[in-house]
């Protein structure tokens, strides 16, 4: 049985407005990915994306898209996946319910909330423009990640480009900061978004490429902060 039949089953306890029972599944640990057969960090995740979709008032054929190739699925699923997708589009339940599950269940795993935000941007970013309710909602579920405001624009500048164009921000480090705080947090970032650590400590096949994206862009922050400072780009 795969996991978006189970969804389909469990469909109304899971998408049920009036539930705030906690995610299922395992103990936390040390790893990127939810616990095996989480199916509701599944559907909370789903959840997400469905009222991401619905954010700035419309659904566009780009993001419906864009949700099934996160969540990639076998061409014999993607009609589960649709009708899993307007389930939880149609509840009632705010976004802010599911981002709350999330939290308390994965609060020890960073690295995996920010995983989930990655793809909730791409999801945003689906039809080329990226509005200011989604905005709202992107900036509202990092808050309740636990994510700080440099957090938020940190990951809003690895996605969107920083404001403008500023290295800092995608390194999440003030103009100020001293230069070996600049390279503790550059070798942080690439340690926590280094494609191949994500994939191994467990993260979803889907994150993979949103990985190896804004592990480029940490990158090219990096380098040209170097290059601003009269440094030679070497590696570190």
């Amino acid at each position: 049985m795969s996991i978006w039949t189970r969804l389909l089953e469990s469909a109304q306890s899971l998408f049920d407005p009036q539930s705030e029972a906690d995610l299922p599944g395992g103990e936390s640990g040390e790893s990127c990915g939810p616990d095996p057969h989480d199916v509701g960090f599944t559907a909370a995740v789903i959840g997400l994306g469905a009222k991401l979709a619905k954010a700035d008032g419309e659904v566009s054929h780009e993001e419906i898209q864009v949700f099934s190739q996160v969540f990639r699925t076998e061409p014999g699923d993607a009609a589960s996946v649709r009708r899993v997708f307007n389930i939880a589009r149609q509840t009632v339940r705010g976004y802010e319910g599911y981002a709350s599950k999330i939290a308390r269940r994965y609060s020890d795993r960073p690295c995996l909330l920010e995983g989930v935000l990655d793809g909730l941007f791409y999801i945003a970013g689906a039809d080329g423009v990226v509005t200011l309710d989604e905005m709202v909602y992107l900036q509202k579920v990092s808050t309740i990640f636990g994510f700080s405001e440099g957090d938020f624009r940190r990951i809003k500048a690895s996605h969107l480009g920083s404001d403008p164009d500023d290295p800092y921000e995608i390194l999440g480090v003030s103009h100020q900061a001293d230069f070996n705080t600049i390279r503790v947090a550059y070798r942080k970032l690439m340690a926590d978004n280094h494609p191949d650590r994500v994939v191994t400590n467990g993260a979803p096949r889907e994150f993979e490429q949103r990985a190896h994206q804004k592990a480029a862009a940490i990158t090219g922050a990096y380098a040209k902060i170097r290059a601003e400072r009269g440094m030679l780009i070497r590696a570190d």
